[in-house]
């Protein structure tokens, strides 16, 4: 039996998504028309209007529907500091933890040669000129720790240095409340070399 083109359409359409395969597309597809067409048309809305409103801020490169996002008309904020984040998400983790009152860059990605993802792919132009301002005294690097992750770090914090710019790193270690018998051999080693007088 062959599938309207619609519901193809809309199963190759959620394929898209990170994590959804084939059968978990199908399925999804299948219980919107069958079960939540109201819900479907919601999200059909949603995406429409996403598309059409969301862009970058011209400040920090991270989603917003105006031309500077809030947090970087924030006046409360220290625009010393500059934290440098892969996307919009990380960036969100790290106000979640109310201890960084700083300004954001948004990469909206890493470098990475294999998939011909190089500076100019991640707005480093912009980052640059961004952190050499005159105001930005410090930049945080808080960039996973994949390889990939790693190398943008290592990039990022050699041409800045050559600017003159003081440049940290998130420390890494033992997660809050973990125990060192359950820890990678590789954590515990990171968090060695990390430590820090008391």
């Amino acid at each position: 039996m062959k599938t309207p083109s619609s519901l193809d359409f809309l199963t190759e359409a959620l394929r898209r998504l990170p994590g959804i395969g084939p059968k978990s597309a199908q399925r999804i597809s299948y219980h919107l028309m069958q079960h939540d067409r109201e819900g479907a048309a919601m999200l059909g809305r949603a995406l429409t209007q996403a598309v059409e409103r969301i862009h970058h801020c011209r400040m920090c490169n991270t989603f917003t529907e105006n031309d500077v996002c809030e947090t970087c008309l924030d006046p409360e904020r220290d625009p010393a500091l500059l934290c440098v984040v892969e996307t919009p998400a990380d960036q969100l983790m790290i106000e979640q933890t109310l201890t960084y009152k700083g300004l954001y860059f948004v990469l909206m990605g890493r470098l990475s040669p294999l998939d011909g993802i190089g500076p100019r792919d991640i707005h480093l132009e912009r980052l640059m000129q961004r952190a050499s301002d005159g105001v930005v005294q410090e930049v945080v690097l808080a960039t996973n720790f994949t390889n990939e992750g790693e190398a943008t770090a290592h990039y990022i914090s050699e041409t800045l240095k050559a600017r003159g710019l003081k440049v940290s790193r998130l420390a890494r270690g033992v997660p809050v409340g973990g125990e060192l018998e359950y820890v990678d051999a590789g954590t515990i080693a990171r968090a060695m070399l990390d430590r820090r007088a008391t």
